[in-house]
């Protein structure tokens, strides 16, 4: 196994094992890790769920991390969040867990590759249009395109592609530089510095998250909402 230094920008060039054109790298390894943790926690804490006055306190915990992110999405859009919590949800746990996991030694936050935050970013792609094609129906969604004359097609097509790019360049930028960086103050000063930047570093990795998944958000409700408010009118 190869062992990531400070010259690799991504771990995606920490290759674990490979067979002909298959490989399996660090990136991806770490990226099964997250969603392994995700989905052995989902049914720890939601095995045991009760409607009583008393319930655990995992399911407290699971109660306030949900009602905080409906309530974000009802924010930005004011229909039924439960319509969007599942993908929006999915995309903050994700990420944030992803970043969080940085103050354990020896971990590489899936995130610092571009490979992840190019496939995150394509699900908001993909997942845009299909909110919009579910609220508005496929003509309705797709002629918002040649507004206000078919000669702006290419220029919507533009703004799609390069929101997605920057969804995932922003994130793919803040967590790479934040672990290289942490990787040199550990390597010139292993003590007490090292240990602010990690803690700064939690709170640095949940903000990503969070601005991930509410930009994924005001994505969708900008295609869900843009045929009502031209209705209106």
């Amino acid at each position: 196994m190869e062992i990531l230094s400070l010259n690799q920008i991504s771990p995606d060039q920490v290759i674990l094992w490979q067979w002909g054109i298959i490989r399996i790298t660090a990136t991806l390894m770490y990226t099964w890790f997250i969603m392994a943790l995700l989905v052995m926690g989902s049914w720890l804490v939601t095995r045991r769920l009760s409607s009583d006055v008393r319930t655990t306190r995992w399911q407290g915990v699971l109660e306030v991390v949900v009602s905080t992110i409906r309530n974000q999405i009802k924010e930005i859009n004011p229909e039924d969040p439960g319509h969007y919590l599942a993908f929006i949800g999915s995309l903050f746990l994700f990420v944030g867990l992803s970043n969080v996991l940085l103050i354990v030694p020896g971990y590489v936050a899936p995130t610092s590759s571009l490979t992840t935050t190019a496939a995150l970013a394509v699900c908001v792609f993909i997942a845009v249009p299909l909110y919009g094609i579910t609220k508005q129906g496929i003509l309705s969604y797709f002629k918002e395109y040649f507004q206000p004359t078919f000669i702006f097609f290419p220029f919507h097509v533009m703004g799609e592609v390069t929101r997605t790019l920057a969804l995932a360049v922003r994130l793919f930028g803040n967590m790479m530089s934040h672990d290289k960086v942490i990787a040199i103050l550990l390597a010139v000063t292993p003590l007490f510095f090292p240990i602010v930047m990690h803690a700064l570093g939690l709170l640095i990795g949940l903000v990503q998250a969070y601005i991930f998944a509410i930009l994924a958000m005001v994505y969708i409700a900008s295609a869900t909402q843009a045929h009502e408010e031209k209705t209106e009118k």
